[in-house]
C-alpha cells in the first residue's frame, strides 16, 4: 500500500485490499447517521484502511431504498463491502417466508455480507448451520456471530447481562467450526461478555478462541479504544477488528506503529522477511 504522503517515512507494511488479515469493518449509521456524502469524505481520506462497512440495528430498514442504495454504491467504489449486521435476528421472529424475503432483498440491494446473530434468542445450532447455507446459496457471505454472553447486543447493561449469566467459551467454539466446515466466509466474536459490560475482561476467552480458531477467520468487536489497542498490543496489528467508523483513524494509526498509548508507542512492528 503505498497511496499516501510522506512515503519517505516508514510504517508497518499492510496487505491491500482485498486483506486476508488485518481486516477493518466499520460501524454504519446508528450512534450517528451517516449519508453518501458523509461516508465519501470517510472512505475518501481513509476508505485504503476500511474492508467493509456494517450496518447497525437494522437501521438500513428505515432508509429510502435510493439512499441505501447510494451508500453501498460509495462503497463499492472504494472497494468495501457492506454487512447487513445482525438485524436477521429480529427477521426470524417473523416467520421462515420474512427470513426469505429478507435474504433476498439484501441480495438485491447490493449487500455483500450478511451475519447472522443470535445474541437475543436461543437458536439451535442445526438451524443456523442451514441458515449459513441459505445466505450463500443467494450469493452473500455468511457471517455468523458467536459469543459466551446470552441477551448481547443493544447495549443492555453490565448487571442486566450478569443476570442473565455466560455460555461456556468452548461451546462458542465448537459452533464456530460448524460454521467454517460450512464455508462461512468468518466468524464474528460478540464483544458483550468479554470486553464489554464485564466487570472484568474475559482475556481467557479470547486467548482460546484464538488458539482453537486462529486469526484470519475471526474479527473481534472492539469498538472502544482500550479495547482495541489492547487486542493489537496482544495478538499485533493484524487482527481483524470491528470498530465504529469514527475511530478508523485512531486504530490505523496503531496498526501502521506510527503513533499509540505509552504501552504501545514505537512497539507495534512488522517483519516482511
Amino acid at each position: 500500500m503505498s497511496n499516501r504522503g510522506f512515503e519517505f517515512l516508514r510504517i508497518n507494511e499492510r496487505e491491500s485490499k482485498p486483506r486476508t488479515r488485518g481486516i477493518t469493518e466499520i460501524r454504519g449509521p446508528y450512534y450517528t447517521p451517516m449519508g453518501p456524502r458523509y461516508l465519501e469524505d470517510v472512505l475518501e481520506t481513509m476508505g485504503d484502511y476500511v474492508d467493509s462497512l456494517k450496518f447497525a440495528g437494522g437501521s438500513f430498514t428505515l432508509m429510502p431504498p435510493e439512499a441505501l442504495r447510494s451508500i453501498i454504491d460509495v462503497a463499492h467504489k472504494h472497494n468495501v463491502m457492506v454487512s447487513t449486521g445482525g438485524f436477521i435476528e429480529h427477521v426470524l421472529t417473523q416467520g421462515p417466508e420474512a427470513v426469505k424475503r429478507y435474504i433476498e432483498e439484501c441480495r438485491n440491494s447490493g449487500f455483500d455480507i450478511l451475519e447472522i446473530s443470535g445474541g437475543f434468542i436461543s437458536f439451535p445450532g442445526e438451524d443456523w448451520l442451514r441458515l449459513v447455507e441459505t445466505v450463500q446459496k443467494a450469493g452473500l457471505k455468511a457471517k455468523p456471530e458467536v459469543g459466551i454472553q446470552f441477551g448481547a447486543g443493544g447495549a443492555t447493561s453490565a448487571e442486566e447481562l450478569a443476570s442473565e449469566g455466560t455460555r461456556d467459551v468452548e461451546w462458542a467454539i465448537g459452533l464456530a467450526k460448524r460454521f467454517l466446515d460450512a464455508g462461512a466466509y468468518m466468524i464474528m466474536i460478540e464483544s458483550e461478555g468479554i470486553t464489554e459490560n464485564v466487570k472484568t475482561w474475559r482475556t481467557d476467552a479470547v486467548a482460546k478462541i484464538i488458539d482453537a480458531l486462529g486469526l484470519e477467520k475471526v474479527m473481534f468487536e472492539a469498538a472502544d479504544p482500550e479495547v482495541f489497542a489492547w487486542y493489537i498490543k496482544n495478538y499485533g496489528p493484524e487482527v481483524n477488528l470491528f470498530v465504529d467508523h469514527s475511530q478508523i483513524v485512531q486504530l490505523e494509526c496503531l496498526r501502521s506503529g506510527i503513533w499509540g498509548t505509552k504501552s504501545l508507542w514505537g512497539r507495534v512492528l512488522t517483519y516482511k522477511g
